[in-house]
């Protein structure tokens, strides 16, 4: 086409032009490059490999890119093409800008199925295709369903960890990165005169929106992931009593380890992921990972110091009835084991609180942080005191 257009200039005149148009050479040339045939095989072509990259689930992109999932890094390339020069033709720019909402918009719908398959285990879901065949006109993400994508699979296997963390990162991604693509669309559409971009910048920012929706529920599922996989070690906290009590077990002077074992899976997300997902987004794992755990931990911790009480009172009663001087919880000169208890325990939230704040976290964030905090320190007093 643009052949043509560079032959068109050599005319002396509007006349000249004219006749060239209606010469049967001219029309014989002109219909070799019938634009439907070539949008539709470039339709095809574009829209086939996203949906071939969407059959993959959830893989991992295989060399350096800036995502972290195939099916994200074959939308950004399928999106590229539509605009790219050996592709894009100014005469068929409104199509190649209704394939790049049709793109963003089946990648919204991918999005939203790893979504619901974050809070459903084993869920079928059905998924409408970008159209690979058929008349260009009627194709859309409108047309009928095709079991595509997720849907393909008769039973959907719960998503890891680390798979919904590199769905958010590509989330983010993508979305930092379609000013890029609002901007090569501008470069383009001002060539063929087209200046109201803000209908094309408003379409792009809708799907863009849309594709943010499902943030919040993986999120949640991330955060609540993490908690568990903390909480499993924080109930260690009931086995404390047992490694003091009539054990003679000396003084401690260190926190258990639990305690970093159960921050461990913390830690590998900072170290794993902090290259690929924003601070902001780590820190809102964490604190709601942490949110959780704490609350259960302060209640752990509760369980385990009133049981110490209780246990301590029962035996002061038991040597008063039988009025001995002799107490088999109380080596001569020594911490009883009770205090003993108290001191672990005292050491382990210790030590929790200067790891949550390592992570950039305020402890006032944390339900039930400060109450975790009170119990120990009273604890602690209740050391000195006796």
């Amino acid at each position: 086409m643009d052949f043509l257009r560079k032959f068109e200039r050599q005319c002396g005149s509007q006349a000249s032009v004219k006749r060239l148009r209606a010469h049967p050479s001219y029309h014989s040339f002109n219909n070799r490059w019938n634009l439907p045939v070539y949008f539709q095989i470039r339709f095809k072509e574009i829209a086939g490999s996203l949906e071939s990259a969407l059959l993959s689930h959830v893989e991992e992109t295989a060399n350096e890119s800036a995502f972290c999932l195939r099916a994200t890094n074959v939308l950004w390339n399928c999106l590229s093409a539509c605009w790219s020069d050996h592709i894009y033709l100014p005469l068929l720019a409104h199509r190649f800008y209704k394939l790049t909402l049709q793109l963003l918009s089946r990648y919204c719908v991918y999005i939203k199925e790893l979504s619901a398959c974050a809070t459903a285990d084993g869920s079928v879901t059905e998924s409408k295709s970008l159209p690979t065949r058929g008349k260009e006109e009627s194709a859309s993400l409108s047309s009928e369903d095709q079991q595509t994508g997720l849907a393909a699979d008769a039973q959907m296997s719960a998503l890891s960890t680390r798979q919904l963390i590199l769905i958010v990162a590509d989330i983010n991604k993508i979305m930092e990165k379609l000013p890029e693509l609002i901007e090569v669309i501008k470069v383009k559409l001002n060539k063929i005169g087209f200046k109201n971009m803000e209908i094309i910048k408003g379409a792009l920012e809708d799907l863009s929106s849309s594709l943010s929706e499902p943030l919040s529920t993986i999120n949640n599922k991330i955060s609540m992931d993490l908690g568990e996989s903390c909480l499993i070690y924080f109930k260690s906290a009931l086995e404390v009593p047992r490694l003091y009590r009539r054990t003679n077990k000396e003084i401690p002077t260190k926190p258990s380890s639990y305690v970093e074992s159960a921050l461990k899976p913390l830690f590998q997300l900072q170290h794993d992921y902090g290259n690929k997902v924003k601070v902001q987004t780590r820190q809102e794992w964490l604190r709601g990972a942490l949110s959780e755990c704490t609350h259960k931990y302060y209640e752990t911790v509760s369980d385990v110091l009133s049981s110490v009480k209780r246990m301590e009172e029962s035996l002061k009663r038991l040597k008063q009835a039988r009025k001995t001087t002799m107490s088999s919880n109380t080596p001569s000169g020594g911490m009883s084991d009770d205090n003993k208890i108290r001191l672990q325990l005292a050491l382990d939230v210790e030590y929790f609180t200067n790891q949550i704040q390592n992570f950039g976290l305020s402890i006032h964030e944390l339900k039930s942080f400060a109450a975790l905090i009170e119990l120990v320190q009273a604890a602690r007093e209740q050391i000195t005191t006796e």
